[in-house]
């Protein structure tokens, strides 16, 4: 399975909850963090949603 690598390149601050709470989700926490993942519908789903906060590698 094709792995992704998301990196957090801009604060939660000021954004909706909802959004905050998917960017935990992910596995990020502050600016510059970043996480590998399975390339799933799920994680591609959550990464669309916050794609103004992240920068997405494939792997």
């Amino acid at each position: 399975m094709k792995e992704v690598k998301i990196t957090l390149v801009k604060s939660v601050i000021g954004h909706p909850q909802r959004q905050k709470d998917t960017v935990k989700s992910l596995g990020l926490n502050k600016i510059g963090s970043s996480v590998i993942q399975n390339k799933t519908p799920d994680i591609e789903g959550k990464v669309r949603k916050v794609a103004h906060l992240v920068t997405v590698e494939e792997l």
